[in-house]
């Protein structure tokens, strides 16, 4: 029996550690070959043009890692920067990453596995690696930090040289096979399955990180939050997270199936960005920020009766000036991304006069992953997945995102031959309900949803 078989198979840890590794394996990758596959197109990147899904050499194991058989992964926008080699290169962090040497040179290769997000089964383990053992059910934290650094005793993501695993560093999740330093593994929440699960850590981890956590937004309960994409994959978990802390959430959305999500997720007012007048150009006109904000604000404040307290936003520059403008006096914008646009207007007087903050926050650090996992562990949060591809069709579910047509989060079965799997406690799963840990699934488009 094969290593891939024995793990698909439950095989127990002594199996999986007699098996033979492959010495090659399928993944999603680009080919530095296509780096300049879309030099001067100002048009569509379409990113199935430069992912490919095919075999990859096995890496060796350093001794602080652990070699995972992907089960499930899922699709993060930084895939498709990587794809659009926007904007830049990702070959150039891998080879800045290999300059370092020793063991990182491996990842500066002539391919990029990405993905960043990851759930499955320890086939191997490092001779540094203590805590965990072959067998062991795991999910991925994005945030590859290093722990030899001060400042990541303080909070990992203080850390000079924390990498975002399968974006700055090669062998990411979208593959059967991935490595992953120790320090970046979660325990994978028993009742989930493993498609399900693999939604978790960037997205869910990244909302904890933002709204909950003391180095984030720290949600209190009553705090009127408006969250930018609240149907997309980080904007359904900061909606639960909202609400599972006792909070009013503001959910703007760019369609009516959209919000029926949001609305489906708890959302106490959703906005359609058209009431608005926002698009993917918006944020450069400084008086037409300020007249969308004015009636955003207004919106708001008929629906719920305040301003927010917070506005989460990770849309950039299309959204930001509105965002800095229609938060309270006080309160503040938390952000972790832009994916319209780096270069964020704003009018600075709405900033300093009225006290208001900009908070950046980086996916999280491995404390706020796990307390992260223990909310779905209780029931508070369920998973946001909705479509499901295999790993064969990555190059689809990735243009879903980069055509902003999905909901949720896009899901991709790797070494899983089917979902449905990966549940070792059905009783914890059968306790909080099928019907509620599948929200998402009815909100898939046609043809692709989980089943």
């Amino acid at each position: 029996m094969s290593l891939s078989e024995a793990v698909r198979a439950g095989a127990p840890p002594e199996e999986l550690a007699a098996a033979e590794l492959p010495e090659e394996f399928l993944a999603t990758h680009l080919r530095i070959e296509d780096e300049h596959t879309f030099d001067g197109v100002t048009g569509d990147r379409d990113v199935r043009k430069t992912l490919h899904v095919g075999p990859v050499p096995m890496p060796e194991l350093a001794p602080d890692e652990v070699l995972i058989a992907v089960m499930a992964s899922s699709v993060n926008y930084n895939t498709v920067w990587s794809a659009t080699f926007e904007p830049m290169s990702t070959f150039g962090f891998l080879k800045s990453y290999g300059r370092q040497g020793g063991w990182a040179s491996r990842h500066d290769q002539p391919f990029h596995v990405l993905g960043s997000d990851a759930a499955g089964v320890i086939v191997r383990a490092g001779s540094g690696v203590r805590h965990w053992r072959v067998g062991d059910h795991v999910l991925v934290n994005a945030a590859c930090i290093e722990d030899q650094e001060a400042s990541a005793q303080a909070d990992g993501m203080l850390s000079e040289n924390q990498l975002a695993w399968g974006f700055e560093t090669n062998y990411g999740g979208l593959a059967e096979y991935t490595i992953a330093r120790a320090s970046q593994l979660i325990p994978k929440p028993a009742h989930l399955t493993w498609e399900e699960a693999a939604t978790v850590p960037a997205c869910a981890g990244t909302a904890y990180r933002m709204l909950v956590s003391d180095r984030g937004a720290r949600m209190k309960q009553g705090d009127v939050v408006l969250i930018w994409g609240a149907s997309g994959g980080l904007g359904a978990y900061a909606v639960q997270m909202v609400k599972n802390g006792g909070g009013i959430a503001v959910g703007v959305v760019g369609s009516e199936r959209k919000a029926e999500a949001a609305r489906a997720l708890g959302c106490d007012l959703v906005i359609n960005r058209a009431e608005i007048g926002v698009g993917e150009d918006s944020g450069d006109d400084p008086a037409a920020v300020l007249e969308q904000g004015r009636r955003l604000g207004r919106l708001i404040r008929q629906g719920v009766g305040e301003d927010p307290h917070i506005v989460f936003d990770h849309v950039g520059q299309s959204t930001f000036g509105i965002s800095v403008f229609v938060v309270r006096r006080g309160g503040a914008v938390v952000t972790c991304g832009s994916s319209t646009g780096y270069q964020h207007r704003f009018d600075n007087r709405y900033l300093w006069m009225r006290l208001k903050r900009i908070i950046g926050s980086h996916v999280a650090n491995l404390q706020e992953q796990v307390e992260c996992a223990r909310l779905f562990g209780q029931g508070g949060i369920v998973p946001a997945l909705t479509s499901l591809h295999p790993l064969t069709e990555a190059g689809e579910a990735t243009r879903l995102v980069q055509l902003n047509e999905h909901i949720g989060k896009v899901g991709v079965l790797c070494l899983a031959d089917r979902p449905g799997q990966g549940v070792t406690d059905p009783e914890r799963r059968a306790r909080i309900g099928e019907e509620r840990l599948t929200l998402m699934r009815a909100f898939a488009p046609d043809g692709v949803r989980a089943r």
